[in-house]
């Protein structure tokens, strides 16, 4: 194969186009999502989802049908709406990080181009100005508007969920826990069972989803020693 006709310029700023999404999307899921979660699924699935949408929107954009539009961009999220990630329900935050992902892949595959010149430079500078607004905007909202840890309990002693006995309430519930809690709210009352529900709010941070969970999925059971 001809290394001149392979290393065409239209491919090599495709590349170098890929770089830079990599690049962007490993910041945004390695050092801004996965320190805070340290969810390694997650983390694997926003990774390869960046390569796959880059490299479909690239082939889908050289088709000989023509060069794609917005019909790309709405056909990925209608792929997306079929696929839906059912087999384990995806967190808010999560699904948030999921679409910023998909934007950057697109957008850096749909970025109009040419070859090297001034104008391309020109280019370049404008997609690293979309990526810089994007990692500062994601950094301002973790920083700013943290997520509040909290975990439902279900409670044996409702005598103490009176008004009047909330700080032995919530003495009762740090000393069982460990936690430091900063709010607790109550839910239903049983008194058939002699027990209520309650949502405390604590510092620190949950690790991930079985947090909230009673009960143990049988997806999950592999991942139990």
């Amino acid at each position: 194969m001809d290394i001149i006709n392979f290393l065409h310029p239209e491919f090599c700023n495709a590349l170098l186009r890929f770089v830079i999404c990599f690049a962007v999307n490993w910041i945004i899921v390695d050092r801004l999502y996965y320190r805070k979660s340290n969810r390694r699924d997650f983390y694997f699935t926003f990774m390869l989802i960046s390569v796959a949408i880059f490299f479909l929107v690239i082939i889908m954009m050289n088709m000989d049908r023509g060069k794609a539009t917005m019909g790309v961009g709405l056909g990925l999220f209608g792929i997306f709406s079929i696929m839906r990630y059912r087999t384990d329900s995806m967190p808010v935050r999560e699904m948030t990080y999921l679409f910023v992902i998909v934007c950057l892949s697109v957008v850096h595959a749909m970025i109009d181009i040419e070859d090297v010149n001034v104008n391309s430079a020109a280019e370049y500078v404008r997609l690293l100005i979309v990526d810089c607004i994007f990692i500062t905007a994601i950094v301002v909202c973790e920083k700013k508007l943290k997520v509040k840890s909290t975990k439902l309990i279900q409670y044996d002693r409702p005598e103490l969920a009176k008004p009047e006995k909330r700080q032995e309430l919530i003495a009762d519930l740090e000393s069982r826990t460990g936690l430091k809690i900063q709010d607790v709210e109550l839910g239903g009352i049983d008194f058939l069972k002699d027990s209520v529900v309650l949502r405390i709010t604590y510092d620190g941070q949950g690790t991930n989803d079985t947090d909230k969970q009673f009960t143990v999925k049988k997806s999950q059971w592999r991942n139990i020693d």
